[in-house]
This record gives C-alpha cells, structure tokens and sequence, in this order.
C-alpha cells in the first residue's frame, strides 16, 4: 500500500501496467504517445466522456495541450473507479490515484467534470449514483473521517488517538468532506431529475451530517470529536489532546484539518463555512422537494443562515493594502490567519463552488490578495507562479491552484498564461502532479493524482465552451 507520505516523497507510484501507450496524436514533426491505459485495462469507459474527448481535442489547435487534455480528462474513469452493484443498488468506489483510498471530497471533485454528460449516458449515470451511495454508507460509518477503505479493513493509520474503525482510512475531520457529497446529489440531481438516490440511508446520512455541523459549532461544549496523532509534522495532529486550538462559540464550524489534510491553526476555517452555507441551501432544496422532509430542511436554513452571519461578523478582517478580504482561519476572539492553500475550498474557489459570485467586491479584493506576494504560499519562480500550500512545503506550486484560478478568471489573458504554465510544468508526463517546485517542474509529487487530472479536463472543457478562441491558436 502506498502511503500518502510516501507518495509525496517518491513523486508517486503508478501501477505496473497502468500507464501504457495506446495510438498516437501527430503534430508538427513530434508524435505524443497516448498516456490511457489500453482499454481492455480502463476502469469504466463512457461514450459520452469518449464522444467529448473526440470533440474537443479536434477543436484544440496546439497538439501538446490536445494531448495533455485526451490523457487526463478520462483520468479518473481510466484509473480509479471500480463500479458495481451492492444491496441492489450501484455502488462506486473511487480512489485517489496512488492512495488507494477513497476521500469523500476528491470522489466528488474526481467524477464532477462527468456531471452535465449523464443525463445523455445512462451508463455513466448509474456510475455517479454508485458514488452518491458510498458515499452516503462511508457517512454512516463515520461523518468525522475523510477517506475510507474499499472494505471493512484496517488501515495504516489504526494507531492514531482517535475512534478509529475497521473501514476508515483516516479520520481527519475536515468541515469540506461533509460539503463535497451534498454538492454530487445536488447536482446530480438537478442534472438527471433522478430522485432516485434519495433513499432512506442518503436522508440517515444527511440528517448525521446536519447533526455533525451543530456538534462541532460547539455552542454546547466540544463535541466527541478529537484526534492526535505521533508525528513531527505539526499538520498531521491536533494539540489540546486532539480538540484543536480553542475558539469563542460564534456560530461558525470547527473544522479540525484543512482540505490538503493539515491542520487548521484557527478552527474556523473560512473557505469550508462558507462552502457549508452554500450546501446546506442545496441540501434545504432537496428536502422540500423529493424526500420531503420539512423539519430537516428548515434546520438546513437556520443553520446556513446561523454560520452565514457569522462569516460576516468574523470572516471579514481589513487588510492594510486590499482592502475587505476574506481571511483563511478565524478563531471568534478576533484574531486572523490571512493565506490561501491551493485545496478546495480554498478562497480563490469560491465562485468554483458556488459560493460567490467572481464579480463580488469582496471575492475580487480577496483573490487579488491570494494571487500576490502578500499570500504566504503564493510562489513565483522561473517555471511557473502559483498557490501552493504548507502540506508540500515552500516554493512547490500546485496545478490544482493554478487551474482553478483559470476557472475562476474572466479575462482572456490571464486564461491563457494558466494554459502555458500548466503545458510548460507537466515535466513530459502528460498528466497534472499534486505539486512542483516554482523554479524546477521535474521535482514533483504525486505522478497518478486523478483530482487534478481530471479538473484539467474540467477547465479546458469550460474554455472550449466559453471561450474557443482560446484554443484555436498554439498556446
């Protein structure tokens, strides 16, 4: 088993066999071999997701990009799904890529860019309903863990100081894991019109979510939720025996780590509340709609609006050269971590995930902050510029930050220098890392990382869409 530690030292570990060319794109003098697996050894394979592939790579005129975006696109259907039925009902499990654990955010974020094709694919529909109940039994199982077994087995972190249980990869209790599951149904289910997946154990699961988030509001107390881990790394563990630094009772959410696993410094971690706000809203639709569950959909609301007004009261701080930002963490006494990391949520996301709207005032103020040398981690070197984060450590550039600021942009240039630099930092893989370093694309980590793979896809779909004139020229 490979080891998230592992992986980021060793650049990570792909399958034998995994990664073998299948057919050849021509370009001006250079062949690009096809990175995908041949397709007898394809996890799942969807029409609609090949059809696409076809469609849009034709419409990209510079060959390397149209070869980077035939490799990664289909990354996670190639790689990491295994799709069958269990109870009678479909089940997916999807693993990270070189994890082979299944994190109930980057499920989410992995199978997202297929969402708007189901609807045409009944395939592949039944493929994210899989996804929709696992991920409703792992919440069942336990709603503070974000990655779990396949199976009821153990795991490589059984001895941490926490309520572990056969079946949990980790238990870090991190608010997004909560968030990413209600926005699959959601927006599988605007897509599709299929209620189906709204079955009893979905609304048990929903209903433990909604009593998670009250929990770890802790109003009345601090909940059962604790985590300590024997480590040197500061970010693998919690201090105060595993409660996490101490806060005011607010009304915001205590999340114990951030979305790239680490720890969060103040508990209140402003990307992750703001995230829950916008999915509780959708998890409320739901609720007066299909299952109809009325009382559980007004307790939605009330807590959206609880953690919304409180976001106002203490997520906001003044920053000496941008004005009214958004800060990272907050712990309710008034004091404020101003960064951004490049995991999602992250504040350059927000209109990525619905949360804002990217011609917010206070969004704009925020990312101009994040996209400078203000941001801790934002990094500027000789190969590239970007988001990074403290998980990797200094210098490294995540292509996670980098693409989702060319989703989130609205301006042509500024698309187009995100597409070079994620052409010019692949390191000749065709496929995105997890991070490389500012000055040097050859250091890297994660060789099979099937989230940002897969949200490369995702972003040249939009531009292909949006702004296809983009492609039309080498990039």
């Amino acid at each position: 088993m490979v080891t998230r530690r592992e992986a980021l030292k060793t650049g990570g570990i792909v399958a034998a066999g995994l990664m073998t060319g299948f057919g050849r794109l021509h370009g001006t003098g250079k062949e690009y071999p096809s990175m995908r697996p041949p397709v007898d050894k394809r996890r799942f394979v969807s029409d609609a997701v090949e059809a696409t592939i076809d469609r849009v790579s034709k419409a990209i005129a510079d060959d390397e990009v149209a070869w980077m975006f035939r490799n990664c696109y289909p990354n996670t259907l190639d790689t990491t799904v295994t799709h069958s039925v269990r109870d009678g009902k479909p089940d997916t499990f999807v693993i990270t890529g070189d994890i082979p654990a299944m994190w109930l955010r980057d499920s989410t974020a992995q199978v997202w860019p297929y969402l708007p094709l189901a609807k045409g694919d009944r395939k592949l529909q039944t493929m994210l309903a899989g996804v929709i109940h696992r991920q409703a039994s792992c919440i069942l199982l336990d709603p503070y863990a974000n990655a779990f077994n396949e199976g009821l087995t153990g795991s490589e972190w059984d001895s941490d100081i926490t309520d572990m249980k056969p079946g949990l990869h980790e238990r870090k209790w991190e608010i997004d894991s909560l968030c990413y599951p209600i926005r699959l149904s959601y927006g599988y289910w605007k897509t599709t019109g299929d209620a189906s997946v709204f079955d009893a154990q979905w609304r048990d699961a929903m209903a433990l979510v909604v009593k998670t988030f009250r929990e770890q509001q802790r109003i009345n107390g601090r909940g059962p939720y604790h985590f300590q881990r024997r480590t040197e790394e500061w970010y693998d563990t919690l201090p105060f025996k595993g409660y996490g630094n101490p806060t005011r009772p607010v009304g915001l959410i205590h999340s114990g780590f951030r979305p790239a696993d680490d720890a969060c410094i103040y508990p209140f971690l402003v990307p992750s509340n703001l995230f829950a706000v916008t999915v509780l809203r959708q998890l409320m639709e739901i609720l007066m709609t299909e299952p109809k569950m009325p009382a559980l959909a007004h307790e939605c609301g009330d807590l959206a609006a609880q953690v919304e007004n409180a976001l106002r009261d203490y997520a906001i701080v003044k920053h000496r050269i941008y004005g009214e930002i958004y800060a990272y963490e907050v712990d309710g006494y008034g004091n404020e971590l101003c960064m951004d990391d490049a995991n999602v949520p992250s504040l350059l996301s927000l209109p990525y995930l619905g949360c804002s709207k990217v011609t917010d005032r206070l969004y704009e103020n925020t990312r101009a902050f994040v996209l400078s040398k203000a941001n801790p981690y934002y990094f500027s070197g000789t190969a590239a510029e970007g988001v990074g984060g403290p998980h990797v450590g200094m210098d490294m550039i995540w292509p996670l930050g980098i693409i989702m600021r060319a989703l989130t942009s609205k301006n042509d240039q500024e698309i187009l220098r995100c597409l070079r630099m994620l052409k010019e930092t692949h390191a000749g893989t065709g496929f995105m890392h997890e991070c490389f370093h500012k000055d040097n694309p050859q250091k890297f980590t994660r060789k099979w990382f099937a989230w940002a793979n897969t949200l490369f896809g995702e972003m040249i779909v939009k531009v292909h869409t949006e702004r296809p004139g983009l492609l039309a020229e080498r990039i």
